[in-house]
């Protein structure tokens, strides 16, 4: 007997324990078959390839339970698995770490480790971190997905009080629902332009009025226009706050916050306007009007909550914290280092301009940022080479962060994109998958639809909660721990 026979495995059933170290194993994963010894495998003996030694000595119930066939003749172990995935797990073996091979799911990934019983602590930092995006991106898509599916569902159980209060929440805050709710958020839409563009108008000589002390007030048509505005931006904040099914959550929103701090000056301003003469001076009263008149600007922001753009934007920046910091501080350091200079090159000159050093922040600041006003501007040779040089490195500043930035804005754009198709797939997946349980022709295994949970007595075909279940897409967290459907997944995420 050769060296090679001395090392195979025993036959099934024999009580010969040799599985050791002299060892070798023969698998065949997807058509690819590979040879692995028993001192690589007996690293990690918790693993499914390292069970595999000791597994003939159970006979073949043991060993059908850990591969899906087994060829007596080759004595070669058969896996009805992805191979692509499988190179990359066997690297714990000879590395001791997994790399994630470019162009695989994570997700699938995760499942193709678990499966050979690899821990996901052997996988490297840098694919964590992808695994780690992933699961965000399902759960971000099984929330729209379940978002959807609340807004079609109807609990005949509810209450009328309870059945407006949602038809409300969903008239107002999803205009897609509806061809009425569109046109009401069209209407809100041009009427925070109408106003913002009143409160710019009012500010223009021509258009002001004398009132009976001589002084220059609004038009009274502007007016009429701005307490029309503000009397339907508080009858839409009410009713929305009337309609959340969180109080809480929704007065503490940001965007909410944008909406009180839009209306609350309109409504101090009247108050302080007829009743706050009675307490204080009349010239006090009208500089706290005028102060709070300039708070309008905020209605701005409201339009953030009709344009994914503008919300796409601010969380762009949100994430890009970092480079702006960066930003921040190259300008800070600049701006000290060159005012400094400025200020000490300059003071040869009789006429200068730069008094002291704080005084000369001002020129660094709007020389680095190529603003350059020409109220202060340096008078000698020195100082005008010192200026060049700051003006240099202000641009290279500011144009570095720029790039991460962008990038971080289009990948967002993009991401929110391939979000919403995804949510929309699910949900045609599921609307495919109910039509054809009804027919009786479910495209999953009876072992899927035994598992199912009982539908509510009363309720006349699949609920949305079975069509969810149901479904074979990635995009639903629960299914990702099933391993059922394994290779249906596979395929789809290639």
């Amino acid at each position: 007997m050769d060296a090679a026979g001395e090392r195979s495995l025993p036959e099934p059933g024999s009580q010969d324990s040799r599985a050791g170290d002299d060892i070798e194993i023969v698998v065949n994963v997807g058509g690819v078959r590979q040879v692995l010894y028993g001192d690589l495998l007996s690293q990690y003996p918790e693993t499914r390839l390292a069970e595999l030694m000791g597994c003939l000595a159970g006979g073949y119930d043991t060993i059908f339970s850990l591969c899906d066939d087994y060829d007596p003749g080759k004595r070669e172990f058969y896996f009805d698995r992805d191979p692509d995935a499988f190179k990359c797990v066997i690297e714990v073996y000879y590395f001791g770490e997994v790399h994630m091979k470019k162009g695989i799911c994570p997700i699938c990934f995760k499942n193709e480790m678990d499966f050979w019983k690899v821990d996901l602590k052997f996988l490297d930092d840098c694919c964590k971190s992808h695994l780690s995006e992933k699961r965000e991106e399902l759960e971000e898509i099984a929330r729209r997905v379940q978002l959807i599916l609340d807004d079609l569902g109807v609990d005949s159980a509810e209450g009328r009080w309870r059945r407006c209060q949602k038809c409300v929440w969903k008239f107002l805050e999803k205009p897609e629902s509806s061809c009425p709710a569109r046109v009401v958020a069209v209407l809100s839409f041009l009427l925070i332009l109408i106003s913002s563009v009143v409160m710019c108008m009012g500010t223009i000589p021509e258009l002001q009025v004398l009132d009976a002390d001589g002084n220059r007030v609004e038009h009274p048509t502007l007016e009429n226009v701005e307490t029309a505005c503000i009397g339907w931006f508080t009858l839409e904040y009410l009713l929305r706050l009337l309609s959340s099914p969180n109080k809480l959550h929704f007065a503490l929103s940001f965007m909410n916050i944008v909406d009180v701090l839009a209306i609350l000056p309109f409504y101090v301003s009247l108050t302080l306007t007829h009743l706050g003469a009675r307490m204080m001076e009349l010239t006090n009263v009208q500089q706290a009007v005028q102060a709070l008149r300039i708070m309008r600007i905020a209605r701005i922001f409201k339009l953030a909550r009709h344009s994914s753009g503008l919300q796409t934007l601010t969380y762009a920046l949100k994430r890009s914290f970092k480079e702006l910091g960066l930003l921040l501080m190259y300008l800070a350091v600049g701006i000290f280092v060159f005012s400094a200079l400025g200020y000490t090159m300059e003071q040869s000159h009789p006429e200068t301009l730069f008094k002291s050093i704080p005084q000369s922040f001002w020129w660094a600041i709007i020389t680095m940022t190529t603003v350059g006003y020409g109220d202060i501007y340096p008078k000698t040779t020195l100082g005008k080479l010192n200026a060049a040089i700051s003006f240099l490195c202000g641009v290279i500043a500011i144009a570095l962060p720029i790039h991460p930035i962008i990038n971080n804005f289009v990948r967002y754009y993009n991401k929110q994109r391939v979000l919403e198709t995804a949510a929309k797939h699910e949900l045609e997946l599921m609307e495919l998958n109910s039509s054809s349980a009804a027919e009786g022709k479910v495209g999953c295994s009876r072992s899927d639809l035994d598992s199912l949970p009982p539908e509510p007595v009363g309720e006349e075909g699949p609920s949305w909660s079975s069509r969810l279940k149901i479904s074979h897409s990635d995009t639903f967290i629960p299914l990702l721990t099933e391993e059922k459907h394994h290779r249906t997944r596979l395929q789809s995420c290639k």
